[in-house]
Order: structure tokens, then sequence, then C-alpha cells
């Protein structure tokens, strides 16, 4: 992979030797229980990469946390410290899912007097409904399928402390928005915000996702080995899909795999690679730091952002 010179290029053995001293904050179950649907992780991962990497989210919010009792100071003022917020990119099906909840459990962990919440921005798609009235539902995930003022006005409350914001849930079983059902957000002191787009520069505003961000984090790997992963988790969702009439994949599950998978392929060429190449790739030198995973989801190579 070929990476911009503002980043410190790190092997793992490199990347381990950082820090050695933390204790493994969660067992074999639980860290299964954080794994995403056909992803490959292990304890030794937690060990060499998550840990030090919530070392360095650890020197981070340090560093936050000083600035915003200095600038109390300057005021002549006391608040309290705004949420701590942590970006999780990436393609579909590269695994991000699994480092924000990895990482969410890890802080939690760690910070035993915090409280540290994760939200998906999935549930600021528009729901299909709408899509579908904008013509837009071949075009889900793209930047136009969200709702960013929507999302943009979520994080700016979080961020100025307002107590419970509601965040819309969706459902990757039925593929759509769940009518009614919100999860709230409370004064949290961390945040993940995990997704495809949170890095993105939208369009037509003036003030980004990322803005909201003090430490983002970039899931990368190749994109060939990505859409393998993506086929591979597709079989996986049909081999359950089955026993669920009201599941999105239940027709496909039911009907001719080879089809199945026809229309898989599809959908990865036509949809999600398209939208790597044109809208999520792009954003990947925005990250403070980028995992780059090789075969078998395994991280081999760590990028640094130089400041």
């Amino acid at each position: 992979m070929k990476q911009a010179m503002n980043y410190y290029a790190l092997s793992r053995k490199e990347w381990q030797d950082f820090y050695r001293n933390g204790v493994l904050p969660l067992s074999e179950e639980e860290l299964e229980q954080v794994k995403g649907f056909n992803d490959r992780i292990s304890l030794q991962d937690v060990q060499d990469i998550y840990i030090p990497l919530t070392h360095l989210i650890h020197v981070y919010m340090k560093e936050y946390e000083s600035l915003q009792v200095s600038n109390g100071l300057f005021l002549r003022t006391y608040s309290n410290v705004p949420p701590f917020i942590i970006g999780v990119a990436g393609s579909v099906a590269v695994g991000k899912s699994t480092t924000a909840r990895l990482l969410q459990m890890m802080l939690d962990r760690i910070f035993k007097r915090r409280t540290v919440k994760l939200i998906t921005t999935d549930g600021f798609l528009y729901p299909n409904k709408i899509l579908e009235e904008k013509g837009l539902l071949d075009r889900k995930g793209f930047p136009e399928s969200y709702d960013m003022e929507h999302l943009v006005n979520f994080l700016n409350e979080v961020k100025n402390g307002k107590e419970k914001v509601i965040a819309p849930v969706y459902s990757h079983s039925f593929y759509d928005i769940v009518e009614g059902e919100f999860e709230t957000i409370d004064q949290p002191d961390i945040l993940i915000v995990e997704g495809i787009n949170v890095l993105q520069l939208p369009q037509n505003q003036q003030i980004y996702v990322s803005d909201f961000f003090d430490f983002s984090v970039y899931v990368d790997a190749d994109p060939k080995l990505i859409e393998k992963w993506y086929l591979e988790r597709f079989g996986a969702l049909l081999d359950t899909a089955f026993q669920d009439p009201d599941n999105f994949y239940y027709p496909y599950a039911r009907g001719n795999r080879e089809d199945a998978f026809k229309m898989a392929e599809d959908v990865w060429q036509n949809v999600n690679q398209k939208n790597l190449e044109e809208y999520i790739l792009p954003t990947r030198n925005r990250a403070d730091v980028i995992l780059h995973k090789t075969n078998h989801h395994i991280i081999d190579q760590i990028y640094l952002r130089k400041y």
C-alpha cells in the first residue's frame, strides 16, 4: 500500500513494541461477542494491536482534557469536559464494526469511571421508503443516501453535552431503519461513531462529521480481499437467513444459491466497490491511525499520522 508522507509506517512488530504493559481486559468468550459476522480476530490481535491503540487513545484523551481545562482557566469559568469522540471508518465487510465494538469494550474496562457509548451511522440512512421516493435505493450507502444534516446535528448536541440525544436504529436483518425505535446517548465521556461515511466531506455543508472527532481510525485492506470477505459473509448470512421469513436475505437463502451469489457479486461491483473507490478510500488519509489488513483479517501494518 502506497501511503502519504504524513504517516509513520509501522510493522505489526514495531507497533506492539511501543506498549507492552497492558493487561488483556477481556476473555476469549467476550471477544467472540464483539466479533463481527464472519470476521476473524484473536486475543493475540488484542494484545499486539488494540492494547497499544487504546494506550494511544489515552494519550490523546489526556491532551484533549488538558486543553479543555486550559480554556476554562483562560475564560475564568468551569464546565464539564465535552465527550471525546472517536470515528471508525472503512469499507463494507472490512471489519470496522468489530474494531468499534472491541474499542468500546476495552475502553469501558480500562476507564472504569467513564461512560463509553457506540453508535453506527447506518441509523442515519434515509428509510427505504424515502430512498425509493428519491430514486436512491440502488445508491444505498453512497453519501446522498444519508441524512447528513441529522447526523451532524446529533453529534453537535452530544458534543455540547445535551442530555438524552436520540439516534435512529438500523436493522441489518430487515435492511431498513426500524420505525419508532431509537438509541439514547446521554452525556457519555467517550462516544465511538462507526460507519463507512464518517470521514467523508459532505456535499453542500460547511460542517463535516469528522469536525467532531478527537481521534479517528480507518480499517483498510486491498479491495480484492474485501470483496472476498464480502462474499464469504454473504454466504454465511444465507446459511442462517432461511430460518426467518422476515429476514432481508430470506428469499435468496431459499432460492438458487448460484443466482444469489451472482446478485451479491453485482451488488459488490456496482454499489460497494464503486462507493469504496469514489467516496470511502479517498478519506483514508484523514484518519489518525490506519489499520491495514491482509489475508484472514490479520493486521500487518499500522500507519500513524504525523503532526
